[in-house]
This record gives structure tokens, sequence and C-alpha cells, in this order.
């Protein structure tokens, strides 16, 4: 493989995370390759983006899906890479599958690594809610939508610009951009915490939350949840992990009293270090977990935080 085009989504002026790892996971999956960075955004979005070659770049302000997807077509068409990779995002998306349409490359989604195949690459892609993988012969000339955490934003972010900076021209205006709204402020971004507690139905009740939080202070973490936690009212939306919450990568992911469903498990599989605690032996939490343990959470809660303190005296 000779050259990798990497797409950074940019948002309200910043790359996004995805970005940083989508260069990372370039490194790994093809680390004699070319590495170049492609994207729409101020100048000063370049910067941390030294982890790539060279750079092919519009500037441009605000959000549009068609400027994001004709720059990353016209980056394709100059540079005929052997892969383009997008973040599995909204904005990479829209940006990945116009080009590939496009420019006629094959296109692959929700795609959490690669690996070698008789001398190319295959992708693991995550299918059906999560409830599937696919293993997937990756062709030349391929589109990749690559799922949050596949990569570590940590290595991929490079102080400094791209040796080289080429310029793209931006694309006659077919949409307008009006602003860019923020949601409500979040009490905590668990997707920053390396120590997770996470309680599911198990917890019992609204209630015993407060045992979780006593547990993640010890632990010096926050709590997070599944999302029937959540749908209960019991902690806000910002806390749940899934594919309809957070994708999360901690350290430590505690999984207290959560049974495992797919849509869950998509959203923290990739955590270093999985410790659940279930009183069913059959939980699909712990077909991923490092470490499990079969007990009432109720009790294994308060003996552990017990244990936490006596040790911190």
């Amino acid at each position: 493989m000779k050259k990798v085009l990497a797409f950074i989504d940019v948002v309200d002026g910043q790359p996004g995370e995805i970005g940083y790892e989508l260069l990372d996971f370039a490194r790994q999956a093809a680390p004699e390759a070319e590495l170049v960075a492609v994207g729409a955004g101020p100048q000063a979005a370049l910067e941390g983006l030294a982890g790539a070659d060279r750079a092919l770049w519009t500037v441009a302000d605000g959000y549009r899906p068609d400027l994001v997807g004709e720059v990353l077509t016209a980056a394709i068409v100059a540079e005929q890479p052997d892969l383009v990779l997008v973040g599995s995002t909204a904005v990479g998306m829209d940006a990945g599958t116009y080009a590939a349409a496009k420019s006629g490359y094959a296109s692959i989604a929700y795609v959490r690594s690669l690996e070698p195949l008789d001398g190319s690459l295959a992708a693991q892609s995550v299918i059906l809610g999560g409830k599937m993988v696919a293993r997937v012969a990756v062709p030349d000339r391929t589109v990749l939508q690559v799922l949050a955490g596949a990569g570590s934003a940590e290595r991929g972010r490079v102080p400094g610009r791209p040796a080289q900076v080429g310029t793209l021209a931006e694309p006659a205006a077919k949409a307008s951009f009006e602003g860019f709204g923020r949601p409500e402020a979040q009490d905590v971004d668990i997707t920053r915490h390396d120590v997770l507690v996470s309680v599911g139905r198990g917890i019992g009740d609204a209630s015993n939350i407060e045992l979780a939080e006593e547990l993640a202070e010890a632990l010096g973490g926050v709590v997070s949840s599944s999302r029937p936690v959540v749908d209960a009212g019991w902690l806000p939306k910002a806390r749940q992990v899934g594919k309809s919450g957070n994708k999360v990568k901690p350290k430590v992911y505690l999984a207290l009293g959560i049974s495992g469903a797919p849509e869950h498990l998509e959203g923290m599989r990739d955590a270093a270090c999985i410790i659940a605690v279930n009183t069913d032996p059959a939980a699909p939490i712990f077909e991923v977990a490092h470490y499990g343990v079969v007990d009432d959470v109720l009790d294994f809660i308060p003996a552990l935080t017990e244990s936490l303190r006596v040790r911190q005296g």
C-alpha cells in the first residue's frame, strides 16, 4: 500500500478527536504508506496534524455537506490513494459516502480494525447493531468508515502542522452555513475519564446510585450507565454508554449489574480493562470482560468501597 488519505472532521473550527484517531489508525495499518490528511476549515485546524506526511486543505468557515463531499472527492481524484479513512460520524459519513460514489471507490462502514489477509487487508465491520462482526476483504481503492476508538487520539495528535500543505479550491456553494449550535452543557463528559463505574438494571432503583457514586469516588472515576438506567430517569443522557449513547475507552470499566446487550457492548468493548459483576453467570457481559464476578452488586459495591477506603487509610 503506497498512499492513505485520512479525512479530518472539523467542527466549530477545531478537528474532532476522530481525526487524530484516524491518523494513528492509518499508521498502525499501513506504516510504510504516505499519509495525507484532508479537510476543510480554518488554517488553525491544521495544528496537531503533523502526524501526517502531507495535508490537502480547503480554507472554509462553517460546515456544509456539499463542501466536505466535494473536497474529499477532489483529493481522491488528485491523489488516487489505495485507501481512504473517514470517521463513522455525521461529518465523516457525509463526506465518505458522497466521495466514494463520485470517485468509484468501494465503501465499508462501521470498521473497528484492520488485519493482514493474503498480502492485503481485511476489515472487521460491526453490523446489526453490534450483534455480529463481519470480516471483509478490503479491495484496492476503498473508503473505510472507521468507528471511534479504533485508533488512539493521543498517539495521532502530533504538535505542529504537516511538512507540506497543499490547497484545494473551495467548490461552488450548494448550501449555506447558518450557524453552529451546541447541546446543553453536560454535567460530566464520561469519554474523558480513565475509570468508569457503570451501572445497569441490577442496581435496583435510583436510591442505589449513591452507592455507585461512592465507589467511583474511591476509585477516582465517575459513574456511567447502560440505557435502561437513563430511560428510567435515574441518570442523565450524558452518562449513557452504548450505540445510542457514548462510545468510551477508559483504562478501567467496571460494569455493575449490566447484562451486556449488543448495543451497550458496542460502546465499551475497547476499554483496556473490563470488570463485570452480575448475578447471572451466563450474562453476555462476561464474554467481553477481562475479569468477572458472579455476585449481587448491592453486596459487592459496599464491600469494595469499604476495602478501598481501608487501603487508602
